[in-house]
Order: C-alpha cells, then sequence, then structure tokens
C-alpha cells in the first residue's frame, strides 16, 4: 500500500458527520465557493445526498469539462464508497490502470481525485461532496480541507 494509500484510508476514518442534513450542504458548499473564490481558483463544486445535487456552482474559469469530470469522479466515489482518488490510487497499488481494468466505460467514471464520500460515523456514506478544476492532488486536498473544517466547528 501505497503513503498516500494510507493517508487516504485514514482520512476516510476521520471524515465522518454524526449526521448530515441540507443545510449542512449548503454551508459547505457555500463556505467552499468563498474560499474558491476568495482564492481565484476556476473550480466546480458539488453536493450530491444520495441521488439529489443538493449543492452546485461554477466559478470563473470553470467550464462544463469540470462538470463533466465532477460528474464521473461523483459516480467512482458512489459506486466504490471511497475518494475518487482512493479508488485509483488502490488501482495504481496493485498494478493496474482504472481506464482498463475497472471494466467501467471511462467516459462515465474517473477515479481521479476530487470526489469525496460524506459518511456518518456509523461508516454509511449518505453522499459527496467535489470538486473539479485543479489538478487531482488539489482538488482533493481542497475538499478534505473543507470537510475538517466543518468538522471542527
Amino acid at each position: 500500500m501505497s503513503e498516500l494509500s494510507e493517508r487516504l484510508a485514514a482520512e476516510e476514518r476521520e471524515l465522518r458527520f454524526p449526521d448530515f442534513s441540507l443545510e449542512d450542504a449548503w454551508v459547505l458548499g457555500s463556505r467552499m465557493r468563498a474560499a474558491a473564490a476568495e482564492a481565484g481558483l476556476p473550480v466546480a463544486i458539488g453536493i450530491q445526498l444520495g441521488e439529489q445535487r443538493v449543492f452546485h456552482t461554477a466559478l470563473p474559469g470553470s467550464s462544463s469539462d469540470n462538470d463533466h469530470w465532477l460528474a464521473r469522479k461523483t459516480r467512482v466515489a458512489l459506486r466504490y464508497g471511497q475518494a475518487s482518488l482512493a479508488v485509483g490510487e488502490s488501482f495504481r497499488d496493485r498494478g493496474h490502470d482504472f481506464d482498463t481494468d475497472s471494466r467501467l466505460d471511462p467516459s462515465e467514471y474517473a477515479a481521479h481525485g476530487g470526489v469525496v464520500p460524506l459518511r456518518l460515523t456509523s461508516g454509511t456514506v449518505i453522499g459527496v461532496v467535489g470538486v473539479s478544476g485543479l489538478p487531482q492532488l488539489d482538488d482533493h486536498a481542497f475538499v478534505v480541507e473543507h470537510l475538517r473544517a466543518l468538522l471542527a466547528r
């Protein structure tokens, strides 16, 4: 297991909520948008609870390509119940390539960083939060930073 995989597994254990409401989604998404705007980040941000998109925004410099990447990474995080970066890294750890070895359509699924499950304390995944527009490690780090801040409030 790579150092990155170990860090991602630790984040998965850490980033758990006793509950997560629509109001929490609004607060999280709004904080992420404000931080991205302040930093001039060209990103799309999305939050989904179950099958429902409950928050979406796009900042200057982002495009519909970012929306498409966000959707593809979201499908991976929901299907595997792990951060999209963790899924890609787990394939790399085994010497495999997600795009060819997952047997999933790469036009619909992308195991690149940026989407993290919203997980309850019990371990149940109830949704996802994601970003697209930065290099994959930066997308992932931005989401994790804001999940930690929400948990700390």
